[in-house]
């Protein structure tokens, strides 16, 4: 039973309020004035505080400092006749729960005490009868989905519950780990029935390599100052969590796109800065691509990619190209937007989350701190609120720039090996292979075997591309076990799924 302490100093007045409250399941203490409230609270321990704001003696304002002195953890909701706004300005300033104007009739306080007691289980409760309803629903739109649009659609919903169902201690979190495992089946069915005719049909849906085609350029041909702004890595359930940040700056326009596959840095980001697939990228700009085995960077060459785009569309657009490494970079950037007055176009490589996915991968104590999808968001958000980026973003809005987030490949936390054999030419990513002389199970992968007709350059005349699908991931057989156990469970990407292929695309306006 929650306990109360109600401090009144007309708390015999308030008797049918506290037989209600009584009749409702709380024990309540009550005492007459601060002084009294504060002995109490020596005494005896208490869920919450009701706290008059005029009483003799010590103030409720008083009271209420010494309160959050001495026992910061209890909620005080604070009940006055003072509709004065320095008093209310004052309270809230001290952290109150609530603010209750008197008169106050027992069903008002009631609904204050239940949001600030047991709002998270009520929260809980409703959600998971919420998603039970929805389950029947949810689960036909995943077996019926017959275009991209439903997909997102599906996408959309099952981030959605899981963000509401992130906080519940109930069966029904792994209930729709089941429907997403389910949908990712079903979405990598539909990839390989559709993926070549996207990339050759004249309706084919926004992908990587018509980003700037389709977003950014109308954007500039209104007269528009934009910054393309780009987090590696991203995926929609993290940006959910970021957006509650922005939109106190920012009008929020929230769309998805496709990535190319693979799902990757190399091809889908390349794509994006270059407007081509990555085979037209090799082939008209030959020394602007970076092969899997060669040794340097596979993003190096993204600003001169940028101004190939710009020239081949003939725009005469100048532009900065700005990649972000740490806060100390971002800092940097910030003090450069001001004398930036004829550039109306900046692009922005934030690399954190690409790195945080690596670093969990090679860390065991990043592996602790994000050992789930829930965990990975919540750092996502942290990292995001606390560093130079959200600076950033303020600084865009007071500068009056159109903002478009968006990333190249979302991630995918894999836990299911799959064995594959390549000879030592093979590249090392664990959800794509390339390669000549690849064997695999054709029936657990998406197989190119003429990479050209797929957009990508083939290393050999021979090469194949073989895409890992749900969560699954290569593993050689030499090592396996090892290899196995290093792997499971962290976060890759480069293959087909929902969470690395549909991503955020946002377009925001500053208030």
């Amino acid at each position: 039973m929650d306990k109360i302490l109600w401090a009144d100093d007309e708390i015999d007045l308030l008797k049918p309020h506290i037989l209600f409250l009584k009749a409702k399941g709380y024990d309540l203490t009550t005492v007459s004035n601060g002084r009294d409230a504060l002995d109490a609270l020596e005494k005896e321990t208490f869920s919450l505080i009701l706290l008059d704001e005029n009483m003799p003696g010590l103030s409720g304002l008083e009271t209420l400092s010494m309160i959050n002195a001495s026992h910061p953890e209890i909620p005080v909701i604070m009940i006055t006749k003072s509709e004065e706004e320095n008093i209310m300005d004052q309270a809230i300033g001290n952290q109150i729960a609530d603010y209750l104007i008197k008169p106050v009739n027992p069903n008002q306080i009631l609904l204050s005490i239940k949001k600030n007691l047991h709002s998270r289980a009520i929260v809980a409760e409703q959600a998971t009868s919420d998603y039970q309803q929805e389950f029947q629903h949810l689960s036909s739109q995943i077996n019926m989905a017959s275009s991209l649009e439903e997909w997102m659609e599906v996408y959309k919903a099952l981030v959605r519950w899981e963000l509401k169902l992130a906080d519940t201690d109930t069966s029904m979190g792994e209930l729709l780990l089941m429907q997403k495992r389910d949908a990712n089946s079903n979405f990598c069915k539909f990839v390989k029935r559709n993926y070549e005719d996207w990339l050759n049909s004249p309706d084919r849906p926004l992908m990587s390599n018509e980003i700037f085609k389709r977003c950014v350029f109308p954007l500039l041909d209104k007269g528009e100052k934009v910054c393309f702004f780009l987090v590696d890595n991203f995926r929609l359930d993290q940006w959910k969590m970021v957006q509650p940040l922005l939109s106190e700056f920012f009008n929020i326009s929230e769309d998805l796109y496709t990535t190319i596959l693979p799902t990757s840095t190399q091809y889908a980001r390349n794509a994006i800065f270059a407007g081509l697939m990555p085979y037209d990228i090799k082939k008209m700009f030959p020394s602007l691509w970076v092969e899997e085995d060669e040794d340097e960077g596979l993003n190096i060459h993204e600003s001169e990619l940028i101004r190939t785009q710009l020239e081949r569309y003939r725009r005469k657009d100048k532009f900065t190209y700005t990649k972000l490494n740490d806060s100390s970079a971002g800092e940097k950037f910030i003090r450069s937007l001001g004398a930036q007055k004829d550039i109306n176009l900046n692009v922005v490589v934030l690399n954190f989350i690409d790195m945080l996915s690596h670093a969990r991968t090679e860390s065991k104590m990043i592996r602790e701190l994000a050992n789930n999808d829930a965990a990975y968001r919540s750092l996502t958000e942290s990292w995001f609120r606390h560093s130079s980026t959200m600076d950033i973003f303020r600084r865009l809005a007071e500068l009056g720039y159109k903002v478009i987030l968006t990333t190249d490949h979302g991630t995918i936390r894999v836990d299911n090996p799959i064995k594959v054999v390549g000879d030592r030419n093979t590249n090392t990513n664990l959800r794509y292979k390339v390669g000549k002389s690849l064997s695999y199970n054709p029936k657990q992968v998406y197989e190119m075997h003429d990479p050209k007709r797929f957009g990508l350059p083939a290393p050999n005349l021979s090469s194949t591309f073989i895409f890992a699908c749900n969560e699954d991931f290569f593993s050689y057989p030499n090592n396996y076990n090892y290899y196995v156990q290093y792997y499971t469970g962290t976060f890759q990407h480069g293959g087909i799924s929902l969470q690395e292929m549909l991503v955020p695309l946002v377009t925001m306006t500053p208030k």
